[in-house]
């Protein structure tokens, strides 16, 4: 792995549960994040995956210093980002950007897309000039997809899918190293999601970026990730690169997690172990002892709830070659095939049933030979500037793949009987 440029090390992040009204007094505290570790090299992209209420947009939140962590570090080319001044923070700031989640909300609707990507630069004036801006707002609106001719509308005379990638030009303003998406395609149509995941992708090879990318869908984060880390509770509790995760998971979470990843072949899916997690999951307030997994674990033992396993190789597989041999923070760790690999063969410990050719954490109907969603500027006859897969005869600011004549479910300005482009 190349040199780390952010460093996350023990990240916590506890708000406090207070009890009366005119004298609070503390009587416990909500554990969003509860000592959090990971490294992010230049040029990576780190996918971060789990369940809603995990913690996964408050470390985001704190990578960018929206939140302040309770205690631990977050360190950027060596410098701890938790202890610098005002005005050492805001010259940091500037090379870790966030795309947020939800592109109807996070673009002030009284302002046109020219202010509104524009804005970083009133923060920092050193990086253009006044009478440069708008120019370089155009550029950052073509290189996004975009006609440079919007400038002055307003968000909302974009769709969903336009929308985001505004959110991508404001964070690309100021030609950040590294930039945070909090769950960047979880509001967007699938199609769109490609489009947006690809301009992601084509991005991050122009500009050198490294990534850290939520999301809830498995597929899309193995197709963009290099490594992939999985949260359980505020704490990561298995990562390594894609292959490690999806075809050799060793985590139980983990393992229940890519079980619920549809599976298209019908055979396949009548055969294929389902793993089904009983229980709720316990409050962030009040985090069981020991394994904070073991209440819904079908492994848990007396020593899941006495120690709390630690993130790392399992003993098992440290004297190995095995591609199991990843950090993973289970007493009782052990590799399970629980996502057909995409060679066809089946790995030790696959499911009987398997189908071969399955893509692993495909989403529905993405099966073999099957291509899932399409890829963006495929529609003949685009208006000029137009975003992505606007087919002719649009009205400006229209949802992508709107075309006329068009084969239902089919990508963005796809034309009957064409297959989309594949994520």
């Amino acid at each position: 792995m190349a040199e780390a440029i952010l460093e996350v090390r023990d990240l916590h992040k506890h708000y406090p549960l207070t009890q009366g009204i005119l004298f609070k007094k503390q009587v416990g505290a909500v554990k969003a994040v509860d000592g959090v570790d990971f490294d992010l090299a230049a040029g990576e992209t780190l996918g971060i995956v789990g369940e809603s209420g995990c913690g996964k947009s408050t470390v985001a939140k704190m990578l960018v210093n929206l939140e302040r962590p309770t205690s631990g570090t977050i360190r950027y080319k060596g410098e701890d980002l938790t202890k610098l001044s005002p005005r050492a923070l805001k010259a940091v700031r500037r090379n870790i950007q966030m795309v947020f989640q939800d592109p109807y909300t996070s673009l002030n609707p009284r302002m046109t897309v020219g202010d509104i990507i524009g804005e970083p630069y009133e923060i920092h004036p050193e990086v253009a000039p006044k009478g440069d801006r708008r120019r370089k707002v155009q550029d950052l609106l073509d290189v996004v997809g975009l006609n440079p001719e919007y400038i002055n509308r307003y968000p909302h005379q974009f769709s969903g899918g336009q929308r985001q990638r505004i959110g991508i030009a404001r964070g690309l303003a100021l030609q950040p190293e590294i930039i945070v998406a909090d769950e960047p395609v979880s509001a967007l149509d699938v199609s769109v999601q490609a489009q947006v995941v690809n301009l992601l992708d084509n991005l991050q090879s122009e500009f050198s970026l490294s990534y850290v990318f939520i999301a809830h869908d498995l597929s899309i984060v193995r197709h963009i990730s290099d490594r992939v880390g999985v949260m359980y509770l505020g704490r990561i509790v298995e990562i390594g690169t894609d292959a490690q995760i999806y075809d050799h998971p060793t985590h139980p979470y983990t393992q229940a997690l890519l079980s619920a990843v549809p599976v298209p072949d019908p055979e396949a899916r009548a055969h294929r172990e389902r793993i089904i997690l009983t229980g709720d999951v316990p409050s962030p307030a009040n985090i069981p002892s020991g394994c904070r997994f073991r209440t819904r674990c079908w492994k848990a033992q007396e020593r899941c709830e006495l120690e709390v396993p630690l993130l790392a190789v399992p003993a098992v597989f440290r004297l190995t070659d095995s591609p199991a041999k990843h950090d993973s923070a289970c007493h009782f760790a052990e590799e399970k095939q629980v996502v057909p690999p995409e060679d066809g063969g089946e790995a030790p410990g696959a499911q009987p049933g398997a189908g071969p050719g399955e893509t692993p954490g495909a989403g529905p109907g993405e099966g073999s030979g099957e291509t899932p969603g399409a890829g963006p500027g495929e529609g003949s006859g685009e208006t000029p500037g137009a975003g992505p897969g606007e087919g002719s005869g649009e009205t400006p600011g229209a949802g992508p793949g709107e075309g006329s004549g068009e084969t239902p479910g089919a990508g963005p300005g796809k034309g009957p009987g064409e297959a989309p482009k594949s994520l």
